[in-house]
């Protein structure tokens, strides 16, 4: 099997790591995502430039593991612009189940022009596979929505949503909602995130829809883009615990006590061992998730085993990357917090570390018991 990135592959790593290296660092980050986007729109129209925030849109052209390439730069620079929650997450099942005029759509969004939100999760949400609290009622050839939407990361700016519902006839359907002020059904309470992102409270009151596609259940669909989601954040994990690791590793190198760097004691180079382990099981798991997705298969199971080890690896490399550091670890214009305040969001995003272990507790009869 190729680990290898091809030319085109390694090519949109090295632009996008070029774009990014040069617009932040962690004083430039801490100025944007204390306004009140939180990130830059100069920023997303270079993403928009480059073909960045069309990824995925056709299969043909670039697939998983060309997000993954791109969100793992973004997570080792910790750029704020909501990339996959904006574009690419909701952007795909636009792609995937959209009329045609519904995908024209899509041209707006690769230009930066139209920014999308996925408004999926509710409320003590805990199964993501279940039916949803929020309805749908069709009213002849119209639809309104009723129900409440939180979290929706990049909610605050969509200009539109994506939004599952429960049918009439049973199932989970997904409808585009106007996000505009324009309209009265949507009321939305925006919200900064503990790690620098922004997120939104979608309440939902007899709000005028657009079935996405036709008005049939899309459950399995709306599974498959959660395991997209979930795939590319492992991926966005995986370059935030590299930058972690390079930051401590290189802090150990400089720093002294008692006369010496602190990369001379060796309890603690072993500890910083024992996060490069860490990082290389995130790092073939948060591939193999990739690797299995481009191939077609999308199966929960492969995402929760990646989801777990993404999450276990890191909280380790969060937790020593400040512990190494030590007091100036946890203070705000050290980047190094911030990586560890981001590796904690990722954990907790569409389903726990506790969550992801669970279902796979759930399906440990699928598998022949092994015997020695």
């Amino acid at each position: 099997m190729d680990f290898q990135l091809s030319d085109e592959q390694a090519l949109l790593r090295d632009t996008t790591r070029d774009l990014l290296s040069r617009t932040y660092d962690p004083e430039s980050r801490n100025k944007v995502i204390g306004t009140d986007l939180g990130w830059s729109r100069e920023v997303w129209s270079q993403l928009a430039d480059t073909g960045i925030l069309g990824l995925g849109f056709d299969p043909d052209e670039s697939g998983q593991l060309e997000i993954a390439v791109v969100l793992t730069e973004v997570g080792r620079r910790l750029a704020p612009e909501p990339i996959l929650h904006a574009a690419l997450g909701p952007g795909a099942l636009i792609a995937e189940l959209g009329t045609d005029a519904q995908k024209q759509q899509l041209d707006e969004v690769a230009a930066g022009q139209r920014l999308l939100a996925f408004a999926h999760l509710e409320p003590k949400q805990r199964d993501l596979a279940k039916a949803v609290a929020t309805e749908a009622v069709q009213q002849g050839n119209s639809w309104t929505l009723s129900g409440r939407k939180n979290p929706v990361l990049a909610g605050d700016c969509a200009d539109t949503l994506v939004v599952s519902a429960a049918l009439p006839d049973g199932g989970n359907g997904l409808f585009l909602v106007d996000a505009s002020q324009d309209n009265s059904g949507v009321t939305r309470h925006a919200y900064p995130t503990f790690d620098g992102q922004r997120g939104a409270q979608i309440d939902l009151d007899s709000a005028p829809a657009e079935p996405l596609g036709d008005a049939v259940d899309v459950s399995r669909a709306i599974s498959d883009a959660v395991i997209r989601i979930q795939s590319a954040l492992c991926s966005e994990a995986v370059g935030a615990m590299e930058e972690a690791l390079r930051l401590t590793t290189d802090y150990l190198k400089t720093r002294k006590q008692f006369g010496v760097t602190l990369n001379k004691f060796q309890a603690l180079t072993q500890r910083a061992a024992d996060m490069y382990v860490s990082l290389e099981l995130a790092r073939s798991m948060g591939l193999y998730a990739a690797m299995s997705i481009a191939d077609g298969n999308l199966d929960p199971v492969i995402a929760s085993r990646a989801k777990l080890q993404i999450g276990r690896s890191g909280r380790h490399i969060a937790q020593e990357s400040i512990q190494l550091h030590g007091g100036i670890g946890v203070t705000a214009e050290y980047p190094v917090a911030h990586y560890a305040a981001r590796l904690t969001a990722i954990e907790q995003t569409l389903g726990t570390s506790g969550d992801h272990l669970h279902n796979l507790i759930d399906h440990i009869g699928d598998y022949d018991l092994a015997r020695l």
